[in-house]
């Protein structure tokens, strides 16, 4: 039998692609800005930014203006040097140009026009370009502005001179509209999220005004503080009860600039953020490493000293020494190493020996000079110490056993048939009556259904030995495999999707916020990977005639009415208080069919302001819970009389 030959596409000289200019960047979006969803949108403007940050870095501009117009295009202003607009002596072209289309390119690389920079690739405005409708740049130099228009990626005309500028004026004004064809569906600029970004930008270049206005709801902020990470720490400590004043360190080492900011509080959760040369390197990297292990020691030196602890007690580790603490470290490099252009990593092996050094003396001389706060510190690590290890003992009657998996699993998981955790999903169920029609209703090859019994306990008051007595988290803990705090693993993930399903009331609001804040404090990384989600069960059965329509907003059960083409009167409206009063048929279809359901996953945009958020809304302190339900009101909607 002769075998069969398959053709195979050809692979010649002439099928070897070489794309022009900025064709690479609108080719893979993902290689430059990480994507073309909402937040790889945000990242255009965060890279144009990041250059007006970076003249700041240099000394050469104090304010930054950015503005989103009600079409959805946004300006960038600074009053920074300028890029020049003189010709390039390689390329022949004005050097603005240059800049805007070559990618590599920029003033960054030499050493001789930034001393530190957050664009260290020279991609940043180039992949910008690229990836707008069009864009416009405005420079203000040497007496002079200068103009050009970029339509996705090219120039229009010649960078000309339009106008002439006043004494001493000089900066750069960008304009672009993110270009549709890329960045396709429902994506839009957030306040909220761009407000979080400028703000710790703010925090970690001292000196510096970030002014941000959205034209589209005429919301502004400004930020300015004085007091750099200092004020940072201060700022996400403030709904929390101190052990001391904020302890900061900064020098300069080799070049490199090592500034962090230290606090104990008597929370149970670490606060720590890292920044390079400005950025948010959220994976951390040798800065962090640094911080936490001097942190460690300096705190087991002086307890040791100080007779605090026995010389029959083992030295404190790294999570006991970093419960409670909120830190800042900010570093600023003239040649950081990422671990990608996107840039949430630092990989610079001396920056861990320059920030232990720098904040193991700083520390240590305080905690020499401030006995009383030192005392509290090391007695809040003793604390931290007994609990852990009581708390693993309870865990360890909690972990699932692989000998023992089918032994160990809690008795009220209806578990599912497969068992490859990327096509099987768990669903957390409030009550009995919603889990009996839940399991009903599954598809049970694939879904699993969690009834939980009340409320579980507020994880953000209680250390992990508490929470490891709740009935509801082991069962919660048991099911997941992933084991729980130090010893979570993620590989250990038995569900390759968590949903929430709550009653979409008060109550339902409430249970769901305590388990996301669980989920948040000792399970972040089931977060971070994409594995979290909320149900969206409907709000409104909608019965006209022989037909049955869902509603799962106000909006949506006027549109579906007003498809009807009828009155609101002739409809039999149905608003469902909890998933109980659905029977398993109508749950299925409405809220567990993959077909038809909606699902919301959970992401963490910025971990500083989650943190801040989560211990506002679930923390000791009242006033600042008060504020907010004071302050937003006006806003509630569906609210339980």
């Amino acid at each position: 039998m002769a075998k069969e030959i398959t053709a195979v596409a050809s692979y010649d000289a002439k099928d070897i692609q070489v794309l022009e200019g900025l064709e690479a960047v609108r080719r893979r979006p993902g290689m430059y800005v990480g994507g073309t969803d909402a937040k790889a949108l945000h990242h255009l403007i965060y890279e144009v930014v990041d250059n007006s940050i970076d003249e700041a870095l240099a000394g050469t501009c104090d304010r930054i203006e950015v503005i989103i117009h009600p079409d959805s295009s946004v300006t960038v202003n600074d009053n920074g040097r300028g890029i020049p607009v003189d010709i390039h002596p390689q390329t022949k072209k004005p050097a603005l140009e240059v800049v805007m289309t070559t990618l590599h390119a920029g003033g960054k690389f030499g050493g001789g026009s930034y001393k530190v920079s957050g664009g260290l690739h020279g991609v940043g405005v180039s992949a910008v370009n690229a990836l707008s409708e069009w864009l416009a740049v405005e420079v203000v130099r040497n007496g002079k502005i200068h103009h050009q228009r970029y339509d996705r990626g090219y120039p229009v005309a010649p960078v000309k001179a339009v106008g002439k500028a006043g004494k001493g004026e000089t900066g750069t004004r960008i304009t672009f509209k993110y270009d549709p064809q890329i960045f396709q569906g429902e994506v839009s600029y957030r306040f909220d999220t761009l407000v979080q970004r400028f703000r710790e930008m703010a925090f970690v270049t001292r000196g510096v005004t970030i002014f941000f206005r959205d034209e589209r709801s005429e919301r502004e902020m400004t930020f300015y503080f004085e007091g750099g990470i200092t004020s940072f720490v201060r700022y996400l400590n403030r709904n929390r009860a101190v052990l001391h004043p904020v302890v900061h360190a900064e020098k300069q080492m080799d070049g490199v600039i090592i500034d962090a900011a230290i606090q104990f509080t008597d929370a149970f959760a670490e606060s720590v953020y890292s920044f390079a040369n400005t950025i948010n390197t959220v994976d951390g990297g040798t800065h962090l490493t640094g911080l936490r292990s001097a942190i460690t020691r300096t705190i087991n030196d002086y307890a040791r000293r100080s007779s605090l602890l026995k010389d029959s007690d083992p030295n404190f580790s790294g999570d006991d020494t970093r419960e409670g603490l909120t830190a800042i470290v900010s570093i600023k490099h003239p040649d950081p190493q990422f671990e990608s252009q996107t840039k949430v990593k630092l990989m610079n092996a001396e920056v861990q020996t320059f920030t232990q050094q720098v904040v193991n003396e700083a520390f240590s001389r305080f905690l020499e000079e401030n006995p009383s706060a030192g005392k509290a510190i090391v007695q809040k690590c003793l604390t931290s110490a007994r609990a852990r290890d009581a708390a693993r003992r309870a865990r360890d009657l909690v972990i699932r056993k692989s000998a023992l998996e089918s032994l160990t699993l809690p008795g009220k998981l209806a578990d599912c048939s497969e068992r490859d955790p990327n096509k099987t999903e768990l669903y957390i169920v409030e009550g009995d009556s919603a889990g009996g029609s839940a399991k009903q209703g599954r598809d049970r090859h694939f879904q699993a259904i969690l009834p939980l019994r009340g409320k579980i306990l507020n994880t953000e008051r209680a250390r992990l030995d508490k929470i490891l007595a709740n009935n509801e988290v082991k069962s919660l803990i048991s099911a997941l495999g992933t084991s729980v705090g130090e010893s979570f693993d993620l590989s250990g993930l038995r569900y390759g999707r968590i949903i929430i399903m709550t009653d979409a009331d008060v109550d339902g609001s409430h249970i769901r916020t305590l388990l996301l804040t669980f989920f948040f404090r000792y399970m972040q990384p089931l977060i971070e990977e994409g594995h979290l989600y909320i149900a969206q069960p409907p709000l409104y059965r909608i019965a006209y005639k022989n037909s049955v329509h869902y509603a799962y907003s106000e909006s949506d059960r006027e549109r579906v009415i007003k498809g009807l083409g009828i009155s609101p009167d002739k409809v039999n409206l149905s608003r469902y208080k909890g998933l109980g009063e659905m029977n398993p048929q109508q749950l299925w279809e409405t809220t567990m069919d993959p077909e038809n359901r909606t699902l919301l996953q959970v992401s963490i945009e910025d971990a500083a302001e989650s943190d801040r958020t989560f211990d506002m809304l679930m923390g000791a302190a009242v006033p600042p819970r008060r504020r907010f339900i004071q302050t937003h009101a006006k806003e509630v909607r569906n609210l339980d009389v």
